[in-house]
């Protein structure tokens, strides 16, 4: 756990106060989550949704019930795995490349319901512990930051995911850090996690190219750093779980 002093201006007074951060992992950490929790899926679902508002989505609806996507088929555009397995019903699995592929005329001005085995559970999850609940990747890292920047809550528990929610996974977990880096200044290496990463199975199995549902080109997607200024959070709305996008000023 790691702490630096914030500062937060209230009137005249000026208060400042200590950010902790908590690094938590896997689906125990998603559970313990309390405060500002950033949840982190690099592979891939927090660097799916992003794209999906890009493509011009209209509403991001976080669920982790197969039935209940089913459900919304024909009304929503259905995203997502099971175990990375693609789910059969939905119009896509989550993959960063074949979201880029469909593009506005898949997503333009529709809804979709994203189910995912580790990010997305873990939000959910994280939602009935944490005051706030942050969706990260690395396109999304740096906005993150800078909206817990402004914020300044007094804690923050940054998740790494992981492998379906049970092994540590390092592009999680590096995302983690590069996240913490911006917060506290403590050192990050890209280099060093690229190194790392790309030869962990997480990334070698996409790039073995041998499964059409785990593309080759998504890794190099989703270890883009600050793709979009915005970030994603996942809030309650008329009885859903929605990612609403936010931006660190204004």
């Amino acid at each position: 756990m790691t702490g630096r002093p914030v500062s937060s201006q209230g009137g005249r007074a000026r208060v400042r106060t200590a950010m902790r951060i908590k690094r938590l992992s896997l689906g125990e950490g998603s559970r313990q989550a309390h405060g500002t929790a950033v949840i982190i899926d690099v592979f891939r679902a927090f660097s799916c949704e992003p794209l999906m508002f890009h493509c011009g989505a209209s509403q991001v609806i976080l669920s982790g019930d197969i039935e209940k996507c089913l459900a919304m088929r024909g009304k929503a555009v259905l995203v997502g795995e099971q175990d990375e397995l693609p789910i059969p019903g939905f119009d896509l699995t989550n993959s960063p490349f074949m979201i880029m592929q469909g593009g506005s005329a898949l997503f333009g001005g529709r809804a979709v319901v994203h189910r995912t085995t580790s990010g997305v559970t873990g939000a959910l999850a994280a939602l009935a512990t944490a005051d706030e609940v942050l969706l990260a990747s690395y396109l999304t890292a740096r906005a993150t930051a800078e909206y817990i920047k402004r914020r300044a809550p007094s804690l923050v528990s940054i998740v790494a995911m992981g492998i379906r929610s049970i092994e540590r996974a390092p592009e999680d977990e590096f995302c983690g850090g590069y996240i913490e880096s911006i917060l506290t200044g403590k050192p990050y290496d890209h280099v060093k996690a690229l190194d790392e990463i790309l030869r962990h199975e997480t990334a070698l199995k996409f790039l073995r190219g041998d499964k059409a549902y785990l593309p080759r080109e998504d890794p190099v997607i989703c270890l883009q750093r600050d793709l979009f200024d915005f970030a994603l959070r996942a809030v309650k709305h008329d009885g859903l779980v929605v990612a609403e996008r936010i931006h660190p000023v204004g």
